[in-house]
């Protein structure tokens, strides 16, 4: 039997990079975005990387209409169904506190609409008593900071529904691991200042795949982030409202 995996915003940098990585060992494909010009270059880079089926389904994480059509495209595999979620969006910061409104699709591209997803999913993974999923969290969701808070806030939220997906999931069999990149060189990262450190998707890519393998609950890719973090999570709160970061 051939697990499948539907990448949700397969266009991305890291979902076109984590989609070449299953190819290459073997699994069945459900590629889902809004570019479906670029979903199918991916889908044919990925049959020539060993894929045996590969899917194309265009979606908008914001239109729950589209949902049930992936998981039908998905059913058929005789295998694990498997989810990786790299959907999202980062307005900045400075657009948001001038326009409110576009809190609004934040929240719906980072927590909202996946989580919508994955609830639909979820029934299905626990009919097939396995099955894997992929949440891309952020370091940005484990401390509100001045220049995201929005989309930390959306990712924090992320991050407590998977912790509670992932308990739902295990009883069953099924496994859910939380990643929290740092600064990846993708569309969303481009051109922001201060960066520092920063991943490539194909080194991301591999870190999800041990992830799975190794059944981790919680990561952060590159690994050091999670040091960083700790030591921006231990800032006294009357310093920390004062700093810039």
């Amino acid at each position: 039997m051939t697990d499948t995996w539907i990448i949700l915003g397969a266009s991305s940098a890291m979902g076109r990079a984590f989609a070449r990585k299953v190819a290459a060992e073997g699994c069945d494909l459900v590629l889902a975005a809004r570019d479906v010009d670029d979903l199918a270059r991916t889908a044919t880079d990925c049959e020539l990387r060993g894929s045996g089926r590969v899917a194309s389904v265009a979606f908008d994480i914001r239109d729950p209409s589209g949902f049930q059509k992936i998981l039908n495209t998905a059913g058929p595999s005789d295998g694990m169904i498997n989810a990786a979620v790299f959907v999202g969006s980062m307005p900045e910061q400075s657009a948001i506190d001038a326009d409110p409104a576009l809190a609004g699709n934040t929240i719906e591209d980072c927590f909202a609409g996946p989580v919508r997803f994955l609830l639909a999913l979820a029934p299905l993974m626990e009919e097939r008593g396995g099955g894997t999923v992929i949440g891309i969290g952020s370091v940005a969701g484990d401390r509100g900071r001045i220049g995201n808070y929005t989309y930390g806030a959306a990712k924090a939220g992320f991050h407590t529904f998977l912790s509670g997906l992932r308990n739902r999931l295990n009883r069953s069999g099924g496994h859910v691991v939380t990643v929290k990149p740092g600064f990846v060189d993708t569309t969303m990262t481009w051109g922001l200042p201060g960066l520092f450190l920063v991943a490539t998707p194909e080194a991301v890519a591999e870190d999800l795949w041990l992830a799975v393998q190794k059944r981790r609950n919680t990561i952060y890719t590159p690994w050091f982030w999670r040091y960083i973090m700790l030591i921006i999570r231990s800032i006294p709160e009357p310093i920390f409202k004062k700093m810039s970061i």
